[in-house]
């Protein structure tokens, strides 16, 4: 029993030594997303934190902001769900697929 216990404890810290190494990573990842056909490119980390928002100066109608500033929102969160997705499938990696319980998210 306390060989099973210290093989479960070696694991577990294994996993949260890859976990950190995936937050670090994760930190400096960028992912971008482009939207209206190029008129707007934002790119995030995988934290989520934004690092540039490109808007194709031809698309600038001072008569529709409001189309802009849709076009930044559509484009954050297309950028910031592709780093989501990129997080939980390398969670998926690490975790070997283990289901979580509810209300308790990776990493902690």
């Amino acid at each position: 029993m306390m060989r099973n216990m210290a093989g479960m404890m070696k694991k577990v810290q294994e996993m949260q030594s890859r976990m950190e190494e995936l937050q670090a990573e994760m930190a400096t990842t960028e992912f971008s997303a482009t939207v209206g056909g190029g008129a707007v490119s934002v790119t995030v980390t995988g934290k989520g934190v934004m690092q540039a928002v490109r808007i194709d100066p031809a698309t600038l109608d001072v008569d529709d902001i409001g189309m802009l500033e849709d076009m930044i929102c559509l484009a954050t969160n297309n950028a910031r769900a592709d780093a989501d997705a990129a997080m939980a499938a390398r969670m998926k990696d690490i975790t070997g697929g283990l289901p979580l319980p509810p209300g308790m998210s990776l990493p902690f």
